[in-house]
């Protein structure tokens, strides 16, 4: 049981739920199982993987850097299937691709990330890890955006809106900001709007 497999999508197209349900999936098969997050994901716990829809599941607390990950290096190395979750806050570094790759080489790394940032632009950290993935698994979420006329669009989102004050922020907003349903929507391509 090895390889590595890449979760992406929006927000709220199920990534975090998907990778909870193989890592529950793995755990019950009898398989040792560690989950692993970045510290400056704080939204809904510190030291848990918790999804937007309440499922969670406790977690190893890592600075999302390649640092941080070597720091917990003999515990992952004690474990058959490694998931990481918020994959887009490690900082890239071509030293962290080798690493996970090493690790897939004997174990199951399963990695959930964002798509594409607020303005719809890729995370490099993510790109970046794409090509050398076993299996990529796109997830959609629904277009939450309502027309003039009141009616939910419904499309296949594929992006993720930020919202200020229930506008679209604007490109020079900072990259990164934590939330979840207060501060951001899932859009198609077609109202995914990003103010220059």
């Amino acid at each position: 049981m090895d390889g590595l497999r890449v979760i992406i999508g929006p927000m709220f197209s199920g990534k975090t739920t998907e990778l909870l349900r193989v890592l529950r999936k793995y755990a019950i098969a009898g398989y040792r199982v560690v989950l692993v997050k970045p510290s400056t994901d704080t939204r809904y716990s510190s030291s848990k993987v918790v999804s937007h829809d309440g499922l969670e599941m406790d977690a190893l607390v890592v600075e999302p850097t390649i640092d941080g990950l070597k720091k917990v290096h003999n515990i992952l190395l004690d474990h058959d299937i490694i998931g990481i979750d918020e994959y887009q806050f490690f900082n890239y570094s071509k030293e962290l691709i080798r690493f996970l790759l090493d690790l897939s080489n004997d174990k199951l790394v399963i990695v959930a990330a964002l798509n594409l940032d607020f303005r719809g632009e890729p995370w490099e950290v993510v790109k970046e890890i794409l090509p050398y993935a076993d299996d990529i698994k796109v997830l959609r979420a629904v277009c939450t955006h309502v027309g003039r006329d009141g009616r939910r669009c419904g499309r296949p989102a594929v992006r993720t809106q930020r919202l200020l004050d229930g506008r679209p922020a604007p490109y020079n907003s900072p990259r990164v900001l934590i939330g979840g349903r207060e501060s951001y929507e899932a859009r198609c391509r077609k109202h995914h709007e990003v103010p220059k």
